[in-house]
């Protein structure tokens, strides 16, 4: 098929998290085999960008359709493969389906306004076409919604997708694509509209300099980001970055701590710490810090902690070896920089890459470890006096990804809100900084990249735009009454 041909001898085998008992082998890309694929994804796009939208919309709802008929099963495998627990996988399968209902009335509405001209007899519009190829390069940690943020939209725009997901989730990858192809193919559509080539970084440098690669969206880290965003530079194209965050959450003495405990409980320990929205510090204003340190450490106490795919569980393991071994590091680099550990810091001893969700309090906001993403469950626990002072240090890290603040002071909320306050792309009240519904636009500032993918008006970066001018009179006027005659 040439939604996903693998004809290279080199092989990939894939582990499941929980046991590190070997899953599948499956056979990587070769340069060669990309070539073959990007060029039938090209041919396919011709076929694609005839199709009015809303028949996009419509074939991209039957997408949807058919998640929803292999949702359990998705929820499952992406369990098996990545290793987070069940409801979170289900979860992650549900947010491409959301994202294809929603793609499914955007097919309706994309477009852009008709401008009044200052010239008599002239119509000024704002058209948008599609780009044309979309490189999609995904992470472990959400091996189907990002790649579904970014399918459902750039497909009811009118353009063919080319992904690349993480080696080793490749499982996913091939039964992602098996289903967007077979409802594309029922349409009589070629199913190379929604290519994959399982690769590693050799097809994802392959991506970047690719010139035929109209927008190249990343997902992963903000080092390797970095690179990717050079790389397309140099060739002018575009590129839409997902990177990294070191999320916050600022409590003050008027929060609500039963939303507080829960919150950053959720926040922190979900996914095993491997969100890129994770809870990576908390901030308490002085006079809460203790309550609420002693009561999110029992709640750490109670949290479930097994294989992903039991339904009573909470927290399941890290994703490869090299996670836990990162997060040993980090907690010994916290308890060297001055930090205490008040609950976790250890591996478990059980199969699997299991380690124990870990708060670390007593640091300063500036420590080197806590200025630091680490993509494990390790919780900064740091106190703050004043307003001014908390906002500083959430914005004080590269990245600005995602932030909350608990309290009941409204004017406080608007002021974290505006423009002195918190510098990120998603900023909550009273919530979670994890867990961000489909509809608004999903990104951040800073290292974190500056992209946007999902709702709101994310499709534009999916989309070129052009200015028209249409002269329906038998004049010519020129622009700002110029004389030339």
């Amino acid at each position: 098929m040439p939604d996903c041909k693998t004809f290279s001898l080199q092989v990939v085998t894939t582990y499941c998290p929980a046991n590190n008992e070997p899953i599948a082998r499956v056979r990587q890309a070769s340069l060669e085999d990309y070539e073959e694929t990007i060029k039938k994804a090209k041919e396919a796009w011709k076929v694609w960008a005839d199709i009015p939208a809303p028949k996009r919309g419509e074939i991209v709802r039957q997408i949807g359709d058919a998640l929803r008929q292999k949702i359990k099963v998705l929820g499952s495998l992406v369990s098996l493969e990545m290793g987070k627990i069940f409801v979170e996988g289900v979860g992650e399968v549900q947010e491409y389906i959301d994202i294809c209902d929603y793609a499914v009335g955007l097919s309706r509405m994309i477009g852009g306004p008709v401008l009044p001209s200052e010239r008599p007899g002239h119509a000024l519009i704002e058209h948008w076409n599609p780009v044309g190829l979309v490189g999609i390069i995904t992470a472990f940690n959400f091996p189907v919604a990002v790649y579904g943020w970014n399918n459902a939209i750039a497909m009811i725009c009118g353009n063919a997708c080319l992904w690349k997901g993480a080696p080793t989730t490749s499982l996913i990858s091939v039964a992602v694509t098996k289903i967007v192809a077979k409802v594309l193919e029922d349409n009589k559509v070629p199913g190379a509209i929604c290519s994959l080539v399982c690769g590693g970084a050799d097809i994802g440098t392959a991506m970047a300099k690719d010139e035929r690669v109209d927008l190249l969206s990343f997902t992963g880290s903000t080092k390797v980001g970095k690179q990717v965003a050079l790389t397309v530079q140099e060739r002018f194209g575009r590129s839409l970055l997902e990177l990294g965050g070191n999320n916050a959450i600022v409590a003050f003495e008027d929060a609500d701590l039963n939303l507080v405990i829960p919150s950053a409980l959720f926040a922190a320990v979900g996914t095993a710490g491997q969100r890129c929205t994770t809870l990576r510090r908390l901030l308490l204003h002085e006079s809460i810090h203790d309550e609420v340190v002693e009561k999110l450490a029992k709640a750490y106490a109670q949290v479930r902690i097994g294989d992903p795919w039991d339904s009573n569980t909470l927290y399941g393991p890290l994703h490869t070896k090299e996670a836990v071994k990162m997060f040993l590091e980090a907690v010994e680099q916290a308890k060297q920089q001055g930090g205490s550990v008040v609950h976790g810091g250890k591996v478990l001893d059980r199969p699997g890459n299991y380690v124990e969700p870990t708060i670390v309090t007593g640091l300063p906001h500036n420590a080197p470890i806590v200025q630091t993403e680490t993509f494990a469950p390790i919780l900064y626990v740091l106190k703050f006096k004043a307003e001014e002072e908390a906002f500083a240090w959430n914005n004080e890290v590269k990245q600005g990804l995602s932030s909350s603040i608990f309290t009941k002071d409204l004017g406080r909320i608007f002021r974290w809100l505006g423009p002195k306050g918190s510098d990120c792309g998603i900023v909550n009240v009273n919530i979670p900084t994890s867990g961000a519904e489909i509809g608004g636009a999903f990104g951040g500032e800073k290292h974190t990249g500056g992209g946007r993918e999902s709702g709101s008006d994310s499709w534009k970066l999916y989309m070129r735009r052009s200015t028209c001018t249409i002269n329906y009179s038998k004049d010519l006027p020129l622009a700002q009454g110029i004389k030339f005659h």
